[in-house]
C-alpha cells in the first residue's frame, strides 16, 4: 500500500492528498529515510510524519484497504 494512502486510512493525516503533498516536501521519513508518496509501506516500517513544529514516530503493525474511525489506531503503534 502507498504510503500516502496508508496515512489517510490510519488517520495519521486527514486527506490523502495532503499527505502526498507532505511526502513530496520531504516531510516524511520511513526508516530514517525520506520517502516520496508512491513508497510501498510495510509491516514493522518505522514512519516519522512531520506536522510542522512536532512529529509523530509510528510503527506500522497491520495494512488495511479501509478502516472504521475506531479501528484506524489498530493499523500503528506509537514509537518514542
Amino acid at each position: 500500500m502507498r504510503i500516502d494512502k496508508f496515512l489517510k486510512v490510519s488517520r495519521l493525516v486527514k486527506r490523502r492528498t495532503v499527505a502526498k503533498e507532505m511526502a513530496d516536501q520531504g516531510r516524511i521519513k520511513v526508516n530514517g529515510k525520506k520517502v516520496k508518496s508512491s513508497y510501498d509501506v510495510k509491516i514493522d516500517d518505522i514512519l516519522e510524519v512531520g506536522y510542522g513544529e512536532r512529529a509523530i514516530k509510528a510503527k506500522v503493525v497491520d495494512l488495511r484497504e479501509t478502516t472504521k474511525k475506531a479501528e484506524a489506531m489498530e493499523l500503528y503503534e506509537l514509537v518514542d
